[in-house]
């Protein structure tokens, strides 16, 4: 089927602007819109993909869970990806949802597992022998920010199980919660901020993810956290319960974890909506800030017989509470310019009280909502909280309008850099057009360019970015390969050897993949993992900056938008400039590894890593999973979390657990790190 024009922009819109909103959101703890209006875009989206099919990604966010994680933290894969869950605003959707089950299960009344949906920070907590040994955030829902040191002054996570009767704890065990502040301990240290005349925290949730997020551990540890368990993920050992979520939960509460008291089980649609009305009506009386309540199959059997669709279970559901509102005044409409050159207007409100926190800022979004909503300068403005968490301006009491009150015209010059704004005749959104060039703009390429992923430059971050743009040391990111120990030592709080372990990264960046490159360039749409299959297909970067959308579109996993997006960025002639530079002396990138891996997939010399599905379990002596598993998906391997008959090795460490056994079983071969090693050398 043919697919028009108009639609396949509109996706692209649609992601563009869900992808902004998910960074805002989950990375920057700086949401722009309300829950209410990113459901909204990310339904109108599913609704396109599934009418369209074809025009399905693995990097469109109806794939994805959450952001990126914050570079300035260490990474860590999830044993299982934390999934987030399907939003339900209404009775007959919950209805809907509940007979759909019921339809799937063959049964007229289905048992539920309820509990509120806290209004946090989702986390991992993973115990190996029954220590607690990492922690992270929910990232991209694959991979988090690993905030081990900070979860670790969190009181009420416990750092050890607790044996059961049979005086045996799991190997393994990843427990999911949330970390969040509790009201009275928020309004504490909003009290402690105002004494010393420093910014106050928006509300619990944006409190707590900031705290979790210190660098400085000592700093967590004075902002008096809480954690909640609600589930797990990967785990080993007999004494997890494997027939309810309910008994999951009383497990975890046996261990010593906190859950929700207000968690139960009920029977059928009207029990679920009844919980619903109930805790609705205890919120304002709950000791921390929710959102709404989760409903989940009870039993795990069924659990699995539902599944899941791409980021979601389909035996769980979270029904959201509606937006609250109030009137205030608009005293003025600033505009924020964001990484990808877009201007939005912001509205500056008389800070009011609504859904808990004060608010004094409110998303616009362009200037064609702003007219439709008739919005000026001085009107008193309906400002809406949904979700509890994000401010819109949904209306304005016209009766009220001032005489005085005056229209907001978008500026013609961006308010950043001064350049030229353009509106393309298709896009309801107004650009600068300084692209790279802009400080805005150019900062988050940056750091997106010296990002772990992209061309790993260590002690990179966002502050000596900062100092290097606004001194006019970089421009681009071919001049971070020009710095010198003089400019960088003239930088406020350098010291010399800081400066030398910066150039030695940056130099050390010089050789690196072709898949890292790739993603370093910061190309729209293009992830991890799609930078990965092109330099897989590709083996050498002329090829894919020469390749056309036809080509593009041949290899799995790019559609026409991912294709479009690659050819439109190198048809601009400024990304050719940099990239030229990039491999131009005195720069001189060195791209490795991809071609090598092409040529051992070549006649004899195959390669035995390609193509094959590795199981890692148990701890390895000299090398943690995380670096196994690099080291193969390198090579083009996979790695999976459970041994079935597609599995071709298992890597077995010490305290190997059922893994191994299944593997034996299943006449699977099994490495220990010395063969892994052999096998990934030659």
């Amino acid at each position: 089927m043919r697919i028009p024009n108009h639609i396949s922009q509109q996706v692209d819109k649609l992601r563009e602007a869900i992808d902004r909103h998910n960074y805002n959101y989950s990375v920057l703890d700086e949401p722009s819109i309300p829950d209410s209006e990113y459901d909204k875009l990310f339904l109108e989206l599913q609704k396109l993909e599934q009418s369209y099919p074809q025009l399905i990604t693995l990097d469109s966010p109806t794939q994805r869970v959450g952001a990126t994680p914050l570079e300035k933290f260490s990474q860590i894969t999830h044993r299982s990806p934390m999934l987030s869950l399907n939003n339900e605003f209404d009775t007959s959707s919950v209805e809907a949802f509940d007979r759909r089950v019921g339809e799937k299960l063959g049964t007229n009344e289905v048992e539920y597992a309820v509990e509120p949906k806290f209004d946090g920070l989702a986390v991992s907590l993973l115990f190996e022998n029954g220590s607690f040994v990492t922690g992270a955030t929910r990232g991209d829902g694959y991979i988090g920010e690993d905030v081990t040191l900070n979860l670790r002054t969190v009181k009420s996570i416990p750092l050890h199980l607790r044996k059961s009767d049979k005086n045996r704890i799991p190997f393994l065990l990843e427990i999911r919660g949330e970390v969040l502040m509790l009201k009275e301990d928020f309004e504490k240290l909003n009290l402690q901020q105002r004494e010393k005349n420093e910014k106050e925290f928006m509300n619990p949730r944006n409190a707590a993810a900031g705290s979790l997020r210190q660098l400085d551990p000592r700093v967590t540890a004075t902002r008096r956290l809480a954690f909640f368990a609600y589930g797990i993920g990967e785990f080993e050992g007999e004494e997890i319960p494997r027939d309810t979520h309910s008994n999951v939960m009383k497990y975890l509460a046996s261990q010593g974890f906190p859950i929700a008291k207000e968690c139960d089980v009920v029977r059928g649609s009207v029990a679920l909506l009844s919980y619903y009305q109930k805790v609705k009506e205890l919120r304002e009386h709950l000791p921390y800030d929710i959102d709404g309540v989760v409903y989940k199959i009870n039993s795990l059997a069924q659990q699995k017989e539902m599944g899941f669709v791409s980021r979601a279970p389909r035996f769980a559901v979270a029904h959201k509470f509606p937006a609250q509102e109030v009137v205030t005044e608009l005293l003025g409409i600033d505009v924020q310019v964001g990484r990808t050159g877009v201007l939005t207007p912001v509205a500056r409100l008389r800070p009011i009280f609504v859904g808990g926190a004060t608010v004094a800022h409110a998303t616009l979004h362009n200037e064609d909502e702003i007219n439709r909503k008739d919005v000026m300068v001085g009107d008193s403005v309906i400002v809406r909280r949904a979700g509890d968490v994000i401010p819109e301006v949904v209306g304005v009491v016209i009766e009220r309008r001032p005489s005085n009150a005056s229209r907001f015209m978008m500026p013609n010059q961006c308010p950043v850099c001064g350049a030229k704004v353009i509106r393309m005749s298709d896009e309801a959104v107004t650009r600068c057009t300084a692209g790279l060039f802009c400080p805005a703009q150019r900062k988050q390429s940056i750091m997106h360019f010296a990002s772990r992923r992209g061309m790993d430059i260590e002690g990179l971050g966002e502050k000596l970015v900062d100092k290097l743009v606004d001194n006019g040391f970089v421009v681009t990111p071919a001049d971070l390969y020009t710095l010198d120990d003089e400019k960088l030592t003239s930088l406020s709080r350098m010291a010399k050897k800081s400066a030398i372990n910066l150039l030695a990264a940056i130099n050390k960046s010089k050789s690196t993949t072709l898949a890292s490159f790739i993603y370093a360039l910061g190309i729209r749409n293009v992830g991890v993992t799609t930078a990965r299959e092109l330099a897989r297909y590709f083996g050498d970067f002329n090829k894919l900056k020469e390749a056309n959308v036809k080509t593009l579109q041949g290899i799995p996993d790019v559609g026409l938008v991912v294709a479009q997006s690659i050819t439109d960025f190198f048809s601009e002639k400024h990304n050719i400039e940099v990239i030229n530079k990039l491999f131009s002396d005195p720069v001189g990138i060195e791209l490795k590894e991809e071609r090598d891996i092409r040529k051992m997939q070549d006649g004899n010399n195959a390669n035995k890593i390609s193509g094959k599905t590795f199981v890692l379990t148990g701890a390895l002596p000299n090398m943690s999973r995380e670096d196994a598993k690099e080291r193969i998906e390198s090579l083009g391997g996979k790695v999976t979390s459970s041994v079935s008959k597609k599995t071709n090795y298992v890597v077995v460490g010490a305290a190997s657990g059922s893994k191994y056994d299944k593997a034996v079983e299943l006449g699977i071969v099994t490495l220990d790190e010395a063969k892994l090693l052999e096998l990934l050398k030659n």
